[in-house]
């Protein structure tokens, strides 16, 4: 059995907030770089030059990307024989969000509760996802989640019958009708299968997959490739003012599901998308 420290926890918890909201990954980096390049807009092509130039700027003067640090979503992957000492590891995350939150002046944006609004003034609680695991692992992923994005997401429960079809006309719908709201060039998440929660669980998990990595699954990356291309064709380009990139990726997680069901959960993340993670 290994152990480990609460305070270890809170430690990298508190790293990873200020980290996600500082640096914009290097995938994230790069494929706007890339897209730079190709954009057909004038003003596209601005647009990601001005991204791009955000991120330069928070990143070397140690500030936040956009003003939105989001609601803090954690991915907890514990191995089972770990054991958390000296506290009860979600205290130590939600007190990690606390500190990171505060020391790296980041803005609180969490009401405890969504009828009476009133701010935790912490940005605490997070919205925590354990995956339990063989060995001794610990791996955290941080994922403040803007809500210029999430407003925009969308889950349906689909018939077996529409199949492809009827995903990528639910996809297609849920990005035209969000439209420059979720600060585009866009990452789209999509969960397929399981049950609703299932699905909605691996449509956040998805915008975490590297840009340029694609499903092991034939028929699944097929789909990503046409579903890129078609979302791209919307026309709905940078910060919504028109071109051809209005996503920089699409990831697919599936899951197995019912005979009866067709769950589908498009979940958005800005260009920003953050994410950093760590292990112990």
């Amino acid at each position: 059995m290994r152990e480990i420290k609460a305070t270890e926890i809170t430690q990298l918890i508190e790293k990873l907030c200020i980290e996600a909201c500082y640096v914009l990954s290097d995938d994230i980096y790069n494929c706007l770089k890339e897209r730079s390049c190709v954009e057909k807009s004038p003003l596209g092509k601005q647009i990601i030059g001005t991204i791009i130039k955000n991120a330069d700027i928070a990143k070397n003067e140690r500030c936040p990307i956009c003003q939105d640090t989001g609601m803090t979503v954690v991915f907890v992957e514990m191995g089972q024989d770990v054991h958390v000492t000296g506290g009860f590891i979600e205290d130590a995350i939600h007190q990690g969000v606390r500190q990171g939150y505060t020391k790296g002046y980041l803005r609180k944006s969490v009401v405890k509760d969504p009828i009476d609004r009133v701010n935790t003034n912490d940005n605490t609680p997070a919205v925590i996802h354990y995956e339990m695991v063989p060995g001794d692992k610990f791996h955290v992923v941080v994922s403040p989640k803007g809500f210029g994005s999430e407003n925009k997401s969308g889950l349906k429960m689909l018939t077996p019958s529409a199949g492809i079809p009827g995903i990528k006309k639910f996809v297609l719908e849920t990005i035209a009708t969000a439209g420059g709201n979720p600060c585009p060039p866009i990452i789209v998440g999509i969960g397929i299968g399981g049950t609703m929660e299932r699905a909605a669980y691996l449509s956040k998990k998805a915008l975490l997959r590297p840009i340029g990595s694609h499903s092991n699954n034939e028929t699944v990356a097929r789909l990503e490739k046409e579903l890129l291309e078609e979302i791209n064709k919307l026309g709905i380009g940078p910060c919504g003012f028109g071109g051809t990139t209005t996503a920089l990726a699409v990831n697919i997680l599936t899951n197995a599901t019912h005979i009866a069901g067709l769950p589908v959960s498009v979940n958005i993340g800005c260009h920003a998308t953050r994410h950093a993670e760590g292990d112990l």
